[in-house]
Order: structure tokens, then sequence, then C-alpha cells
């Protein structure tokens, strides 16, 4: 019995440890099976069950309970087991919360949004799938205006033009048909209905037909501007430009052939006899010169010398001639005297009207600035304030003021073009070391103008660059050139010049209303004295001359007590006071002698102690007052100069500066050759495309085009 009793007790003891041993593999099949799909149908049920509750939060506890009672159940399992619970839980944890906020958004929806169109929009946004980056990207329209599955039309997005009627649309469609209703809850595609692709296609046509008359209007108004440009061009009064064209063809004489010369005549004489023909209803005759007109002028084509003649050409000649000597026949010379007459007239009105029109795009041309050269202001500006401050100062300052050395006086506001006169003064200069360059510019092309010389010092010589915006004293009160340009009839002046009361009535030349007129660095020249105090002598000099020679023996001509040494411009009808100056004023036919001769700006020597003497910037004051109304001159900068030094002006060698190569085609190349200075002054300047081309040489061989700046600003020869 003992055995039996210790073999029972020792089997219970067994039984007892194996079945200690299989609870935690039955718990763990427990939890691991069992206790993930009740808590799933619970909370499936739960859900559900509250989906249509206003107290959300209620999910959330429970499954709090659940969390709970998990919890205390893993405590007993295997430390890899309950880690492995622990993380499950907690994503089903995030994944309640998330569900949460979701179910908590979508009842703020609803106080906001009818069910029709929450339904509306959830059914277009499930049709185009999940919201992502790329799709918004793809889709340019919102999805809440896309329509598919239409067979006429390519996906059909309803445009931004109407929106509130494609809304209002898509809400009626949804609440009148309970069918679609159902096909959007199951997210099939929406189809409009007849009476909407109908009402789209009403709205397309209205759209192409306005967009049709606001392009035809545009059309008109495009048309208008040019016409009316057309007649204000041909109202321009000036001088002829002479015998070149702005379009860089040099030619003295375009008719210089013979056989072209030839071929024209004929022409003429064809048109002559062609209308005398009608007149006594010879049509045959009329036809044949009609047709021989024709021919000729399809040999003759653009041709302006025998080379570039059609070989055809002989042939075309011959039959004109043959036709002609028909018709010349039947009618008697005074008739034709008289055709030619009447066409003459008829050409030489043509050429006055184009003259003008070619003298007004020849001064709007003048007043432009190039791409290139604005470019390469704007370029340089950026680099210069992009310098430390410590490394925006030139060497040699100590040479400003120094009255021994050689000072030049250059107010520009063209970059490239103040480079040039520096760099053609240093280059023949003999000892470029004693040469000092006083440039002055506006705040506009300041920083532009010191990051060039900057980059291209002058070799030896100095330089040094103001800003005329920062000189106080040159105020409206002290300058009355500045009170004049602040005027109101100043302003009607310039800007209201083509009105027939206007004070520039009668007197409508375009080039007196240059803007460079209004620029103060164009009356700079009348304060040397002020802006230079302690020098004696300057050489000014203007922005588009190109020194060819070394200028220091300027320094050493005697001017004889005079101020300004200049050379003078007038031959023996021409370039004199009268043609600047108003003589039918008694102030001025009493103070001057209309035959005296006039004098080149350009190329300047001033004498600044006998100009401090004299009062000479007190005198342009006076004269300055005098003309508030421009009686006594038109505006610039010469005729008051005349007035100014009249009687004060040395007459300088004519070699030391030559003029004209911005407007005269015919300056002899010899004197081009031995002149000190040339002066590109008229309208034709070098930067521009109107230049002439026999003399641009002369200015573009003292530019490196291989410059950085140039190159990228597409500067080049």
């Amino acid at each position: 019995m003992a055995m039996k009793r210790g073999s029972n007790g020792a089997a219970i003891q067994r039984n007892k440890g194996g079945f200690v041993c299989r609870l935690p593999v039955i718990l763990l099949l427990f939890f691991s099976v069992l206790a993930p799909l009740i808590f799933l149908t619970g909370r499936g049920i739960h859900l559900r069950a509250s989906s249509d509750q206003k107290d959300t939060p209620t999910g959330s506890q429970v499954f709090g309970s659940w969390y709970i009672f998990l919890f205390v159940s893993a405590s007993r399992l295997h430390n890899s087991v309950r880690s492995f619970y622990f993380e499950y839980l907690n994503f089903s944890l995030l994944m309640q919360i998330l569900d949460w906020r979701e179910r908590l958004a979508m009842q703020h929806l609803k106080s906001l949004f009818s069910k029709e169109v929450i339904e509306t929009i959830t059914a277009n946004t499930h049709d185009l799938g999940p919201w992502s980056l790329d799709n918004v990207r793809k889709n340019s329209l919102s999805s809440s205006w896309k329509v598919l599955d239409l067979e006429n039309s390519n996906k059909n997005n309803v445009t931004f033009d109407e929106p509130k009627d494609a809304a209002v649309n898509a809400v009626q469609v949804t609440s009148q048909n309970k069918k679609e209703d159902a096909a959007i809850a199951d997210h099939s595609p929406f189809v409009d209905t007849p009476a909407k692709q109908v009402r789209r296609q009403l709205r397309e046509k209205r759209r192409e037909k306005r967009a049709s008359q606001l392009v035809q209007q545009d059309d008109e108004a495009i048309v208008k501007l040019e016409n009316a440009a057309i007649e204000r061009s041909k109202a321009v009064d000036s001088a002829v430009l002479g015998k070149y064209s702005i379009w860089r063809r040099d030619n003295e004489n375009e008719n210089s052939d013979t056989t072209v010369r030839l071929m024209r005549d004929q022409m003429i004489m064809a048109r002559v006899y062609s209308s005398i023909a009608k007149m006594k209803n010879k049509l045959d005759l009329d036809q044949e010169l009609l047709t021989r007109l024709k021919e000729s002028q399809r040999a003759l084509g653009e041709a302006t010398t025998d080379a570039d003649l059609h070989h055809s050409a002989p042939e075309k000649i011959k039959a004109m001639g043959q036709v002609l000597s028909k018709a010349r026949e039947l009618y008697d010379c005074k008739l034709v005297t008289r055709k030619l007459r009447a066409m003459l007239q008829s050409a030489d009105e043509q050429v006055r009207s184009l003259k003008k029109q070619s003298t007004f795009l020849s001064q709007l041309a003048a007043k432009t600035v190039p791409n290139g050269i604005h470019c390469l202001s704007m370029r340089l500006t950026i680099s210069y304030y992009l310098l430390p401050l410590e490394k925006r100062k030139f060497p040699r300052s100590e040479n400003l003021e120094n009255p021994n050395l050689y000072h030049y006086a250059l107010f520009s506001d063209n970059v490239l073009a103040a480079s040039i006169v520096v760099n053609s003064t240093i280059i023949n200069a003999k000892e470029p070391e004693k040469h000092v360059f006083h440039l002055v510019t506006d705040k506009l092309n300041f920083g532009a103008m010191n990051m060039w010389f900057l980059l291209n010092p002058p070799g030896k010589a100095t330089i040094h660059v103001e800003n005329v915006d920062e000189f106080k004293w040159l105020n409206s009160s002290y300058c009355p050139v500045l009170r004049q340009l602040e005027s109101a009839a100043m302003k009607e002046y310039y800007f209201k010049a083509d009105h027939p009361t206007t004070l520039s009535a009668g007197s409508s030349n375009l080039k007196y209303r240059n803007p460079k007129y209004l620029s103060m660095l164009n009356h700079l020249r009348f304060y040397l004295p002020q802006v230079y105090p302690k020098l004696n002598k300057i050489l000014f000099l203007d922005d588009d001359i190109v020194v060819q020679k070394d200028l220091t023996g300027l320094w050493s001509v005697d001017l004889r007590g005079k101020v300004n040494g200049a050379v003078e411009t007038c031959g023996e009808s021409f370039h004199r006071f009268d043609k600047y100056l108003n003589f039918s004023n008694p102030l001025i036919a009493k103070n001057f002698d209309p035959n005296a001769c006039g004098w080149a700006y350009g190329m300047n020597m001033f004498d600044l102690k006998e100009w401090k003497k004299k009062d000479i910037t007190g005198i342009y004051h006076k004269w300055q007052n005098m003309n508030e109304e421009r009686t006594l001159w038109k505006l610039g900068t010469l005729p008051p100069g005349l007035i100014t030094f009249y009687g004060l002006t040395h007459p300088l060698e004519k070699s030391w500066h030559v003029l004209g190569l911005g407007y005269n085609p015919s300056i002899d190349r010899a004197d081009i050759e031995n002149a000190a200075v040339i002066h590109y002054n008229g309208n034709m300047k070098p930067w521009l495309e109107i230049a002439m081309t026999k003399y641009k040489l002369y200015w573009t061989k003292y530019i490196k085009y291989n410059h950085p700046y140039l190159r990228n600003c597409n500067l080049s020869e």
C-alpha cells in the first residue's frame, strides 16, 4: 500500500508537472489565435454599432478595456512572446486612434455640406484613386470638376471659367437621380445628362465667339495705332539726312550703271504712254505696254548695278524699246510733257514724305540704348555692389588736384563709349602717367562706370568717377536750367508736343526733344570751376569722340586771354550764329553778329583761371534766365555756349578736331586719318545699328570684344 500510495503520489506529481508545462503552450495558442479573433470580431461589431452615434470616443474606451485585459494576461507569458504582443497592441491602438480622428473629421464635414455634395466628392475622388502629390501634378484641374466617359471629349475637363455652374449642375444631377446616387456609392463613372452636354456645348460656342471678337478688336486697335504713328511721322519737319541709307548702304549713287538706268527710264516712259493710251482708248497698246513693263520689272528685280541684272535683261530692253517707239509715233510731245510733270510732282511729294519719315526714325533710333550696352551696364552694376568697400577705390588719388598734370573732363552715362575715349587717349599718349581723367556719370550708371575701370584700369594714368546727383550745390535754386526743366511749361513742351495749342506749335523738330537735353550731365560743362576748383586748365571731351594722337600739345597752346579753345565749324554760309540763334529777337540782334563763326563742343580746352575772372557761369545764368520761354534759342548746349563764350573763344587748328562722322558721308579720308580727335556728332553714333560702316572701324578698333562682359552681353563687331 505504501508502495502503491507512493507510486500514485508520484504519478499525480508528474501529471501536475505536465499540466504546468503545457499551460504556457495553451496560453500561447489562446492569445495568438483565439484572442485576436475575439478582439477583431468584437471591434467590428462595436464600430458598426457606433457608426451612427455621435459619441465616437466610446469605441476607444472599449478598446482600452481589451488592452488592459491583454496586458495582464500577457504579463504571464514569456518575454519574447510578451514583446511581440506589445508591438501588435501598440500598432492596433495607433490604427484605432487614426480611425477615430477620421470619423471625427467626417462628422465636422457633415455639418458643413449636404449629403449629396459629400457623396459627389467621395465618388469623384474614389474614381481618381488615392490623393498624392503626383496626382495633383498630373491633373491640372480639381477632381471635383472632372467628368469621365464622354464620347466626344478628351476627358472633358470643365474649365475654370464657370466653376459655380459646374458645381450646381453636379449637385442637381445627384439629387434628381437616385440610380446615379447608387452608382456613386459603388464608385462607378459619373455620366452627364444630355441636357448638361448641350449646355456645355453652348457655353463653349459662346466662349469661342467672344474670343474671336476680342482678337478682331485687338487687330483693329493695332491698325489704328500704326496709321496714327504714320500720320504723326508725316508731320515731322526736319533736315534731310543726306545721300546715305540708314541701313548701312553708303553708296553715293545707286543708279550709276547705265543698263540699270536705261531700264528704269524705259519703265517710266512705259507708264506715261500706258496712261495716255487709256485716255485715247488704245486698249491694245495699253495692254502691250503693261506686259512689257511687268517683264522689265521682273528682269530688273532688286538690282542696283549692271552685274546684278538677270541674263534676260538685254532682250527685255530691246522688246520695250520697240513698243515705246510704236507709242511715240502716236502721241505729241506736249501731252507726254504734261504727263511727266504730273508724275514728277507726285514722285516729289512721296520723296518728301519718305524723307520726313526717315528723319523721324533716325531721331528715334538716336535716342535708344542698344540691348548690349544696357546689359553691360546692368552686369557691371551688380558686380560693383558685390565688392567689399575697400576694393572700390582707385589708386593714385593724390593726382586728382595736381595742376601740373594733364586733366580731362568726361561726362557720360554710356560705359562703352566712355571706355573708348579713355582707352584711345591712353594708347596714343606719350606719357600716360601724367594724364588724369575726371569722369562724371549719373547714379544709375555710377556702379557700372566704377566697375569697368576697376576691371580695366587705364595703365599708369589716374581715373576718378563721380556721381552728378551727389553735387548738392547743383540744385534748382542755383541752376536756372534745372528750375526750367521742373516747370510745367517744359513738361508740356516735352510730353504734349503734338498738341496744336502747346508752346511747341510751329517748331516740331524732333531733335530738340532728345532726352539728353533733360540730363544735367549735358549742362555740367558750364560749371567746370565749381566741379574742379583747384585746377587751372582742363580739356573737355565728349563721349562720342575717338582720340588718335597725343593731346598734350593742347596744354601749351596760347589762348591769348580767351577762355575757350575750340575748332571753328563755319564755312562760307553755314554753321554761323544765325543758324542757332533767333535774330528776330531784339536781344539777340543787338548783342551778336549773325555772321559770327560757330565752333564745336566735343574737344575744348578751358582756361579755368580766366573763366573765374570773367564769371562765365554768371553770364550763362543770365542768358539762360532770359530764355525761359525758349524765344532766344531752342534747347541744347551749343547755342548757350556760343552766347556765353562770344568773343572769348580762341580758334584751334582744324586738324585737332574733325567733326561730322555721325551725319556726313563725304568726309575726306585723309582729314580723318590726320586728325587728333574724330567726332561722331550727329544721330549715327558708332554704337548704334544706323552707324555708317565706313567710319565705324576707327571706333571699334579700341574695343576688346573678347572681354568676358562684352561676350556675355553679345557685343561684337
